[in-house]
This record gives structure tokens, C-alpha cells and sequence, in this order.
């Protein structure tokens, strides 16, 4: 199976795309077509098709996950990065709904201090929205920095998370204003 299927949200639309080993792309976008218009290319050699019935289920607990603003997922994934991108978005599943990280600190988490910028890269590689959450991690002068997915869905899944969940972890925190 090599399928996605899509599905309005708060957030506008999510596209989800999975194969047989589980979710590889989880897409936010201003519609159906045009998040299927980005589809990644190596999925695209893949034969991914439209199919509401493969995936439809995967969607439902996916916009689910989206509109409560719920922690962890836990869905089956078909994470695809290199060695270094799986220990970055492992350590951004670490990070509670409601709080944020800088950029910094996820280096620090995963033993490169001076790895920034290619941290920065792997958040921007992420094909999994929300379900590895790099819209938790922002500059370290309290600037959203850049989304993927567009600045103000990062903006809203961060006040909607914020919102709704108090920060539960000593090693990353909330105490810079979003701005």
C-alpha cells in the first residue's frame, strides 16, 4: 500500500500519505489539491495513490490528534531521515504540548552543541506534522522561526497547545513569549 487521502481541520486541510510499514507524511496546507500538488517526489516514484478507505482511518485519528491538540499520537510511523534527523525528531517528541524549545536546546538534548543550523535542517526536513512536533521549537531570541507547514499554523498550534496543556518537563520549558 502506498496511499493518501485528506481532510479539512482547524488548521485548514491535512493530507496523509502511509504505506504498509504506517504514516510517512502527515502534510497541512490551504487544500486538498494543493498539498497534493507538494507531494514529495520520492513518494511520488512510489505509486502513491488517492485512496480514502487505505487511509481513512489514519486521517480521523490524525485530525484528531490536530483538533484536541493530544500529545503523542501514538500511530504507526514509516519515519524516513538519515541517523542524525531520527535523533532531532526523537528529541522533539520529548517536548510536551504546551511548551517550547529553541533550536539550542535540542542540540544540547541530543549531544551536539554546536549542531544548530543542522538541527534547524532536520526540523525543516520533517515529513510528519504535529505527530513529530517541530512547530515546538523556536529561535532562541523567542521568534517563531520558519514552519514547513506556514508560520501561522505554527503560531496556532502553538496558542492552541499552550492553551490547553501546562508544561510538564524540567528540560524544556515555556518561559519565552511567542512572538
Amino acid at each position: 500500500m502506498a496511499a493518501f487521502a485528506s481532510a479539512s481541520c482547524c488548521l485548514d486541510h491535512v493530507l496523509v500519505a502511509a504505506t504498509e510499514r504506517g504514516i510517512c507524511l502527515i502534510a497541512l496546507g490551504d487544500g486538498p489539491a494543493a498539498i497534493q500538488s507538494r507531494l514529495p517526489a520520492p513518494l511520488l516514484d512510489e505509486n502513491m495513490r488517492k485512496d480514502d478507505a487505505a487511509v481513512g482511518r489514519f486521517v480521523e485519528r490524525v485530525v484528531a490528534c490536530i483538533e484536541t491538540s493530544a500529545d503523542g499520537c501514538d500511530l504507526p510511523l514509516d519515519i524516513r531521515g538519515t541517523p542524525f534527523q531520527r535523533r532531532v525528531w526523537n528529541a522533539l517528541r520529548e517536548i510536551p504540548a504546551g511548551t517550547t524549545a529553541t533550536y539550542a536546546e535540542i542540540a544540547q538534548a541530543i549531544g551536539r552543541p554546536r549542531a544548530v543550523r543542522a538541527v534547524a535542517a532536520a526540523c525543516a526536513a520533517n515529513r510528519l506534522a504535529v505527530v513529530i512536533p517541530c512547530h515546538r521549537v523556536i529561535r532562541s531570541d523567542g521568534e517563531l522561526g520558519g514552519y514547513r507547514w506556514g508560520i501561522e499554523r505554527k503560531r496556532k498550534l502553538l496558542e492552541r497547545e499552550t492553551n490547553t496543556h501546562r508544561p510538564r518537563s524540567p528540560q524544556f520549558h515555556n518561559s519565552r513569549p511567542l512572538r
